[in-house]
């Protein structure tokens, strides 16, 4: 079980670099900033997670292959984005767009899970800390990248992403809890894939008061 989790939380780390990388390049930064934002954005939830449950050194600090793999992700879609001079900027745009939104919403389904199965480990009956924990650990990592570059936080505004972890998140815990810990990663991260695709697909988004 322990390295299926390792593996997932591989395939996470990689979603989430990308998408770091991706939106560091939209803002215009450099080698340096897309590299970093890469790496904030696939660890971070983590961090934020193991503060919680009071597990220190931090996982991101104990084992350097989080930050390794992110900063290596981060360096490759800056490589190719760096060296692609012959597609059209508008085809480029378009593909990034969608690469963002497909690692976007692999790297909430995976972190969520895989957050939810780290606090169980520890609270296995606690419901709430374990959905709370999963929540933080998916949408952790995008919060402190879309505040870094200086954006609104994509979990505040337009469309269903804290959402789509939270609904992936209550059954997933509720499975755990009741001993069907691997059907519980499955399901929780294949609902948040789900929701959040869906939501993307039909553009659902919350309601917004009128200012």
């Amino acid at each position: 079980m322990n390295q299926s989790i390792f593996a997932l939380e591989m395939i996470g780390t990689v979603a989430f670099a990308i998408s770091g990388a991706l939106v560091a390049m939209k803002s215009k930064m450099d080698f340096f900033g897309v590299v970093v934002i890469g790496v904030v954005t696939a660890t971070f939830g983590g961090m934020i997670r193991d503060v919680m449950l009071g597990s220190f050194p931090l996982g991101a600090f104990v084992n350097p292959a989080y930050v390794v793999v992110s900063a290596l992700t981060s360096v490759i879609i800056f490589a190719i984005a760096y060296f692609d001079v012959n597609t059209d900027i508008i085809k480029r745009r378009v593909a990034y767009s969608k690469l963002l939104l497909v690692a976007d919403a692999i790297g909430l389904g995976i972190f969520t899970a895989v957050g939810i199965r780290v606090a169980y480990a520890l609270y296995p009956q606690n419901i709430f800390l374990l959905v709370f924990c999963g929540v933080m650990t998916g949408v952790g990592g995008g919060l402190a990248r879309d505040i870094f570059v200086n954006q609104l936080p994509q979990i505040f505004h337009t469309d269903i992403y804290a959402v789509a972890s939270l609904v992936g998140a209550v059954p997933c815990a509720y499975l755990m809890s009741a001993g069907y810990v691997a059907w519980g990663i499955w399901v929780g991260m294949l609902v948040v894939i789900l929701v959040r695709g869906i939501a993307v697909y039909r553009k659902w988004n919350l309601p917004v008061a009128r200012s």
